[in-house]
């Protein structure tokens, strides 16, 4: 399982984001430069629809290829009482073959997406004790003017910039991660909302100002 929340930003303050970011997390960020290709089953696989994406890693030496199926999401009174998003999540690494295995499979080409930004990964500590593992990417969202064109991929919104948060849970601690995740985001709230993905919060209103204080004083305070 994994908790996420997400939310967008204005590109011109991903710089204070990114500095409020380093403080806070105290590790160095990652480039983000991923190929998303997003594949939905054919009718010889069953009627119900089933999705999965392939992720190529355009920033390794040699590009590496996961694959990945997102699964519904929680429901009912505990899913309802916490501000992240509980999903199954299926996860793996694949070979560069993998594109063809599933056209063979009957699946067909949804869509494709170019992803390009930064990431920070860091352990997230209450009273010294690890609660959460959380993956902050801060990207900017492409299409492709031709199939598989990385390098003419065009921004689908010039201007903003996607802010996903996510963390892995099980079924046992997901509350204690939620609580957690809850807890970094507030550190971010001057700059944008984060919230279930779905519920659209738009930009904040006092990201302007927040963003010209992180710019002259260089950061935050780190959380571990």
């Amino acid at each position: 399982m994994e908790c996420v929340v997400q939310g967008i930003i204005e590109t011109q303050h991903v710089e204070a984001l990114e500095i409020l970011l380093q403080g806070l997390c105290g590790v160095k960020r990652e480039r983000l430069r991923i190929h998303e290709i997003c594949l939905k089953n054919g009718p010889n696989l069953g009627t119900v629809a089933s999705e999965v994406r392939l992720l190529c890693d355009l920033e390794q030496t040699e590009p590496s290829w996961t694959v990945r199926h997102v699964g519904g999401a929680m429901r009912g009174a505990g899913a309802d009482q916490i501000s992240v998003l509980v999903r199954t999540i299926v996860e793996s690494k694949v070979s560069k073959n993998v594109l063809r295995m599933f056209y063979t499979l009957g699946y067909k080409l949804d869509n494709e997406l170019l992803r390009v930004g930064f990431s920070f990964q860091f352990n997230y500590r209450v009273a010294n004790v690890i609660v959460a593992r959380i993956t902050v990417t801060v990207s900017s969202v492409n299409k492709m003017m031709k199939l598989h064109a990385t390098d003419e991929a065009v921004p689908i919104t010039p201007g903003i910039q996607i802010v996903q948060v996510t963390a892995p849970a099980t079924a046992e601690n997901y509350t204690d991660v939620a609580a957690g995740m809850q807890s970094f985001c507030e550190y971010l709230a001057p700059l944008l909302h984060l919230s279930k993905p779905g519920v659209s919060t738009g930009v904040v209103p006092t990201a302007a100002a927040a963003a010209a204080s992180l710019m002259s004083d260089g950061g935050g305070t780190p959380l571990q």
